[in-house]
């Protein structure tokens, strides 16, 4: 008998929900249950814990919590007629919390799996929260033996193994996959694999959005059976995608290629998209932010404009007598261009008051960092009380080159309630400003070209007290994202003492750090969730000793 030439028709609903929003993210599901059977889908599926978004952490410790998520299933049932629906969401079943996928038809639960492998590293800490499972799971969808498997499952080296000896034709998987740079090429190579050594397609739905640091860039696919991709979702957009998955036979139309654009592209995106997220998410109507006229000021507005209008920007240029004209005239130029409320605050009077204060109790003392700092601290109290006063979150412009060796004031230019380029390297500002203007001219040419000077004392360029920033970066990334030992440096060339002054920074300036607001994660570890240092530590005293 000749084999039969079947397809499911699938819809990748590759949504931006947010954590908490159980009413909201239930209709979006309704909707999207609709726009499916509309375009005659077969099966839909839905991000991984869809109903609470990723990741609730521990308000998935509260039974009401939990009872609202089961009360927005029963409301989703109804809409089930007519397709099949696998949707993620926390179930609690005899005692036992876990990460679950139910597969809903004609208004039951027909089937529900268990994630079985746990993440518990990085961003990750879902062993704190949930019991694995310890079986597969396959249902059949319109004839065909569909597994299905929920997002780590992908990455570890069982769960898709024993779910094809279970039976399964094809496989559904559920995602809730934040974004670094390189990330979509090592999901899409696992893809692949996966695909052509079991000879099964695969159906691949990914979350959209901003979520406190994390950012999901979507990425949602169909593969077929020989790794071919025949449908791609775009990055860091929402929506829903319908495709026809062959199951006895690869395709020889596969999709048109997807530009993903290059890393300046993508990293601009998923600030962006951050940004957009935190505020809105957060309720607040918009944001302000203090433009020096250096590029990562220029830069955080520009990403705040593209992200929320320019109706919802203002930024505030606070001179000193140590700020240069063209720092002035540079920042004016660009809130113009840019069409946001500017102002103008010059800080020389409370510098003043502040100064004539202090004058008795610093008698004793000479002028050293500690009046640099009193600049910045004002600035931060100007912004912080136009926060407060007007309704807007107040933005962070530091980057993470700068935060990791703590080359900003603690409660003065780190005030603030979210930091966009957080995790972005000052090598990196620089060329998404690059980017930022190959779409229309928006930051003077000159904040791009000038060195970086913080402007606290004449004549103060960064390059002064740190490495500069190309060697700088480098060593951050191999320190915090290949966590490569002190020797391996200096191997690679670093002289012993840029090495030693670098780890010594980076461990001093933890108290800092966790003090900082939250930034977006474009990195493959970033500060926050996946960097725990201790504040108290003796190791940066005793660096094993190296040589160039």
């Amino acid at each position: 008998m000749q084999k039969q030439n079947r397809t499911l028709r699938v819809a990748l609903a590759q949504l931006n929900l947010c954590v908490g929003d159980i009413h909201g993210n239930t209709q979006q599901v309704i909707d999207r249950l609709a726009q499916a059977r509309a375009e005659q889908a077969d099966v839909i599926v839905f991000p991984e814990l869809t109903l609470s978004a990723y990741i609730p952490e521990d308000l998935l410790y509260r039974t009401d919590f939990l009872a609202q998520i089961e009360q927005a299933l029963a409301q989703i049932k109804p809409h089930t007629y007519g397709l099949t629906a696998v949707i993620g969401l926390p179930v609690l079943r005899d005692g036992l919390l876990r990460n679950a996928a139910c597969v809903l038809r004609e208004g039951e639960c027909v089937a529900a799996y268990y994630k079985q492998a746990l993440p518990n590293y990085r961003v990750f800490d879902e062993k704190r929260w949930f019991v694995a499972g310890d079986a597969p799971l396959v249902v059949d969808i319109k004839g065909v033996k569909t597994g299905i498997l929920i997002c780590e499952d992908m990455w570890q080296s069982d769960p898709i193994p024993n779910t094809m000896a279970a039976g399964a034709e094809a496989l559904l998987i559920l995602n809730a996959s934040p974004y670094w740079y390189g990330k979509q090429a090592a999901r899409l190579q696992l893809l692949e694999q996966h695909a052509r050594q079991h000879a099964c397609p695969i159906a691949y739905t990914n979350l959209v959005g901003g979520q406190d640091e994390l950012v999901f860039d979507g990425d949602s696919r169909l593969v077929d059976s020989s790794g071919t991709t025949l449908l791609s979702a775009p990055l860091f957009a929402a929506g829903l995608w319908v495709g026809d998955m062959p199951i006895d036979s690869t395709s020889n139309l596969p999709a048109p290629a997807r530009d993903d654009g290059s890393l300046e592209a993508q990293l601009y995106q998923a600030v962006v998209l951050g940004l957009r997220d935190y505020v809105h998410k957060n309720g607040f109507s918009g944001v302000i932010l203090g433009l020096s006229g250096g590029i990562d000021s220029a830069m955080t507005l520009a990403v705040a404009v593209d992200a929320l209008g320019a109706d919802n920007v203002e930024a505030v240029m606070m001179p000193f007598h140590y700020t240069a004209d063209m720092s002035i005239e540079d920042a004016a130029w660009q809130a113009e261009q840019m069409g946001v409320t500017f102002r103008q605050i010059p800080i020389e009077p409370m510098y003043s008051s502040f100064e004539s204060s202090l004058a008795s109790v610093f008698s004793d003392y000479a002028p050293d960092v500690t009046e640099e700092n009193m600049q910045a601290r004002i600035r931060g109290l100007l912004l912080m009380a136009m926060s407060n006063k007007f309704g807007k979150l107040l933005l962070s412009t530091s980057n993470k080159s700068e935060t990791a060796v703590g080359y900003a004031t603690l409660y003065g230019d780190m005030a603030g309630a979210f930091a966009p380029l957080k995790d972005v390297y000052k090598t990196w500002v620089y060329r998404m400003a690059d980017y930022r203007n190959s779409l229309s001219y928006v930051i003077p040419q000159r904040v791009i070209e000038r060195p970086p000077s913080a402007e606290l004392a004449p004549d103060q360029q960064d390059q002064d007290s740190l490495p500069d920033y190309a060697e700088l970066d480098d060593l951050l990334q191999r320190l915090m994202e290949h966590d490569q030992a002190l020797t391996e440096l200096v191997d690679a060339g670093f002289a012993s003492e840029t090495v030693r002054q670098v780890v010594n920074l980076l461990l001093l300036n933890e108290y800092k750090r966790r003090q900082a607001p939250p930034g977006v994660r474009v990195t493959s570890r970033g500060f926050g969730k996946d960097w725990r240092y201790p504040m108290t530590s003796a190791w940066r005293k005793q660096l094993p000793l190296v040589q160039d």
